[in-house]
């Protein structure tokens, strides 16, 4: 029994202690070692995978910004919603497109100098706007929103603000995003890694910060867009350790406001956000019809 358990956690081990692969590295069908379909899989059973969509989704709800454990739950229990949106991408011309070339967004890939050039007001200029703004991690909004939170037990309110005070150390960067690892077919592998790589986008597209009421807007858009079960998961358990004021105005006008939005844009897995850098961000913003923030987003920021 425990020689059989061990087999079956086994894909935990390989979780912590390997950092992140380089992220201009193209998913490719190929030889990667043994079963390997591309660079970080880890085959697993169709049990290590209920395993592991149990695990991380405690972790994930037990610690929101624990973003591997968001990971792991996201690639083991999405696979038949990435074949749909790969399929949505496969329909699509700009889709298509990026299924074909298997672009990249990190920092090897991003032209830091060209977007800093960009017209103010453009896509890339806004995108670069929102990464040096968010270099420090919202943790001072963390703290605050633990501070101000249902959370009574002190233990608890120490727990999270230090969590938020290392978060700090963190910085907002392409770079952060975890490899997938458990999808076993490397083109929605590659749907995942895209989405996971284009979520600071849609902060810059929707105008929502990183703080953790913005997070939780950004996750209801994308679970309308996407259907992933990590997103909705998020989406409706999020906002447990919001505080009465804020959790009123999530119901009330922003959750409205990003559903809204997520059913009218088209799929936004289907734009070549690298080859649009020089869109002014409001006509990309009218093209999807996505409508202006809440006024109620500048007070709690």
């Amino acid at each position: 029994m425990a020689t059989l358990l061990l087999r079956v956690l086994r894909p935990f081990s390989r979780l912590r202690g390997s950092g992140w692969p380089v992220a201009d590295v193209p998913f490719r069908a190929g030889i990667h070692g043994a079963s390997l379909l591309y660079p970080d899989h880890i085959p697993t059973s169709p049990l290590q995978k209920a395993l592991l969509a149990a695990g991380s989704a405690g972790m994930a709800l037990y610690d929101p910004y624990r973003h591997d454990m968001v990971a792991v739950l996201g690639e083991t229990t999405g696979y038949y919603t990435l074949k749909v949106l790969r399929d949505q991408m496969r329909r699509d011309p700009e889709g298509a497109q990026i299924l074909q070339e298997r672009p990249r967004i990190s920092l090897a890939t991003l032209n830091m100098g060209k977007l800093q050039s960009l017209p103010e007001g453009s896509l890339g200029r806004e995108y670069l706007r929102f990464l040096e703004v968010n270099k420090e991690h919202c943790a001072a909004q963390w703290y605050s929103t633990c501070m101000d939170s249902n959370l009574q037990d002190q233990s608890e309110k120490r727990k999270w603000s230090r969590r938020g005070e290392a978060m700090a150390r963190e910085r907002v960067s392409p770079d952060t995003r975890a490899p997938t690892r458990f999808v076993d077919d490397e083109e929605l592998a590659y749907v995942i890694q895209r989405y996971r790589e284009i979520h600071d986008m849609l902060h810059t597209l929707l105008g929502m910060p990183t703080n953790i009421l913005g997070e939780i807007v950004v996750k209801w858009f994308e679970a309308v867009q996407t259907s992933l079960p990590m997103c909705a998961l998020g989406a409706l358990f999020g906002p447990i350790r919001l505080s009465a004021r804020n959790l009123q105005v999530l119901v009330s006008e922003l959750i409205p406001w990003a559903v809204q939005n997520g059913h009218r844009a088209p799929c936004v897995l289907n734009l070549y956000y690298e080859r649009r850098w020089e869109q002014p961000l409001a006509a990309l913003r009218r093209e999807l019809g996505i409508t202006a923030v809440p006024l109620c987003m500048q007070g709690l920021a």
